[in-house]
């Protein structure tokens, strides 16, 4: 995994092409870079982020920051309330058991790689 400025690239390499070809994988906007060798590739990575970072100033925008923890959420109210009322039964705030169980729900996803 690459980071840069708080992005965070993946890598995976073309065997027909003979290159290496990555995303950014914490923001929703597509950035990309490829290279030939590990040291052209880190490069590229960081290369257009700052592409990406002097397009969004160019255009005026602000661009997609990395995932920042924040997660808005709509359920069902009487979800919203079941939730609550386990939280409150737990001695956890809902945020702490949301967060628990979403974590549930993605190990059997992280502990395979």
């Amino acid at each position: 995994m690459l980071t840069y400025k708080g992005y965070q690239g993946i890598v995976a390499y073309d065997e027909e092409a003979h290159i290496f070809h990555g995303e950014v994988i914490n923001t929703r906007d597509v950035i990309t870079f490829q290279g030939t060798t590990v040291k052209q590739l880190e490069k590229a990575f960081r290369d257009s982020v700052d592409d990406y970072l002097e397009f969004c100033e160019v255009r005026g925008e602000d661009p997609d920051k990395p995932f920042s923890g924040t997660l808005s959420l709509r359920v069902a109210p009487d979800l919203h309330r079941a939730l609550h009322l386990r939280a409150k039964q737990t001695g956890k705030s809902l945020n702490s058991l949301i967060e628990e169980a979403l974590r549930q729900a993605i190990t059997p996803l992280t502990s395979a790689r």
